[in-house]
């Protein structure tokens, strides 16, 4: 089996009959995403009275490509998306305001603000008109990937990348389905990766195709040259979400490369929080190495804090999440952005 592929029911015992042909079966769990090789198969035969075994090698080269757990997500086409939104944990707020794109004129309701009512049209009319207004769509979002070594802490069964990355596809999931273009960027990777935006169901796909092999690295980020590079290509305004690990040492280099980035996009950061932060602060101390490791913790997410706070204090918003809970998070931010038309 090629790395990356636990297996069940191997070795397999076969009891071949003269003409005829055998089928039988297996079960793969793969444990990492990417291009799978298989290159031949081992076959032990042993002879009639058990007293040798003749070991051969059989060429059957075949290929096959894991991508990430997106299963709830086709799930979701079933059901209605507000429902579906609903099961996973996201929270759709009370819309507050209005949109930005002219739908119709319709008849004045009750609840309508003064500001709604088409003035020309009801004196046409001769009974109050009022503009009806749908949240803006053919809005761009652009994922900004982080692929160095800070991604690749590891809680659970899966590293800090790959839930920033599922957290990617959910939020391209949802945006797609709002109408608007999605893309991406990848920062501090071997080989990196960018995808330009574009709308339709189609984007879903693609993106998969793009990322589905994609790892981290050991590199650093480089959040100066990253944005650089994404403000030659993207030109129309977006939401960019810069997708990373925010430490204590990320200052100033940090705040002058989202600064600029900011004047022409909106700025999301999706922080992800290991989970052990918080199983520490959560820890009864009791001895002199818990009392230190507890306060290294706090003072480690003190300063992390404060980063946070330096940036919401230039108008740079940032989600500070567990990474089981980054990608409902993202969609809920998302979507109370949509809907009061601040995107």
């Amino acid at each position: 089996m090629p790395d990356g592929l636990s297996f069940d029911s191997l070795p397999l015992s076969i009891q071949l009959q003269p003409g005829q042909r055998s089928l039988s079966s297996y079960r793969l769990r793969p444990l990492k995403r990417g291009h799978f090789s298989f290159e031949h198969c081992e076959v032990n035969l042993p002879g009639p009275l058990g007293l040798w075994s003749d070991k051969r090698l059989l060429s059957v080269n075949d290929q096959t490509r894991v991508y990430p757990d997106f299963a709830r997500l086709y799930g979701g086409q079933l059901l209605a998306v507000d429902n579906w939104l609903s099961q996973l944990g996201v929270r759709q707020h009370q819309r507050r305001g209005l949109g930005l794109e002219f739908l119709q004129l319709r008849e004045f309701r009750e609840g309508d603000s003064l500001r709604q009512i088409d003035w020309k049209a009801t004196a046409r009319q001769r009974t109050p008109i009022a503009r009806e207004y749908q949240d803006e769509r053919d809005q761009q979002i652009i994922f900004m990937l982080d692929c160095g070594r800070r991604m690749r802490s590891q809680d659970g069964e899966l590293a800090h990348f790959d839930h920033a990355l599922n957290a990617c596809l959910l939020l391209s999931y949802v945006g797609l389905r709002q109408g608007d273009a999605v893309g991406l960027c990848t920062f501090a990777s071997d080989h990196p990766r960018y995808l330009a935006p574009v709308k339709g169901s189609g984007q879903l796909n693609v993106l998969l195709n793009t990322v589905y092999d994609l790892n981290s690295s050991q590199r650093s980020a480089d959040y100066q040259a990253a944005i650089t590079q994404l403000l030659a290509r993207q030109k129309r305004r977006a939401l960019v979400v810069l997708m990373t690990n925010l430490r204590d040492e990320d200052d100033e280099e940090l705040l002058t490369a989202i600064k600029r980035l900011s004047k022409q996009h909106r700025v999301l950061v999706a922080s992800l929080r290991e989970d052990v932060l918080d199983n520490l602060r959560e820890t009864p101390v009791q001895t002199l190495p818990e009392a230190l490791t507890y306060c290294g913790t706090v003072d480690y997410l003190n300063a992390r804090a404060e980063l946070h706070e330096r940036l919401g204090a230039h108008g740079v918003p940032v989600l500070d999440a567990r990474p089981g809970e980054l990608g409902t998070q993202l969609v809920t931010q998302y979507l109370s952005w949509k809907r009061s038309g601040s995107v």
